[in-house]
């Protein structure tokens, strides 16, 4: 069963984006706490990050660094990673973190698909 890892902090991301991904074959596991990740996404083994820009104390750009150091070091497997952007001028911030893709918020399902292809087929490249 594939597991995406929902890196955010409000209801509505959560919500919106369980609704877009989750399938009955696939589970969303949901991270509150950015300073967590490295140690959830060791136990979940995500096969998807969706990162929100707003998230705790770290900020997407954070957990996306951390996520990208510990893969290096062999702590995870790569996976694709998502950023949920707050404005289409992040997109610099985006590419700056090492995210394989991004949308911007608020954002359709399909848009949230969209993004999640593009990512999986940028690590699968």
């Amino acid at each position: 069963m594939p597991t995406v890892l929902l890196v955010a902090d409000d209801d509505w991301i959560r919500h919106d984006v369980e609704a877009a991904l989750a399938e009955p074959t696939t589970r969303v596991h949901t991270v509150t706490d950015s300073r967590a990740v490295v140690t959830e996404a060791y136990e979940a083994g995500p096969d998807l990050y969706v990162v929100d820009m707003q998230v705790g104390s770290m900020g997407g750009m954070a957990v996306t660094r951390a996520i990208k150091d510990a893969v290096g070091q062999g702590i995870l497997r790569a996976a694709p990673i998502v950023l949920l952007l707050d404005r289409s001028a992040d997109v610099f911030l985006g590419r700056r973190a090492g995210a394989d893709a991004w949308v911007q918020k608020p954002f359709s399902a399909q848009e949230l698909r969209a993004a999640r292809d593009t990512a999986s087929a940028e690590v699968a490249g």
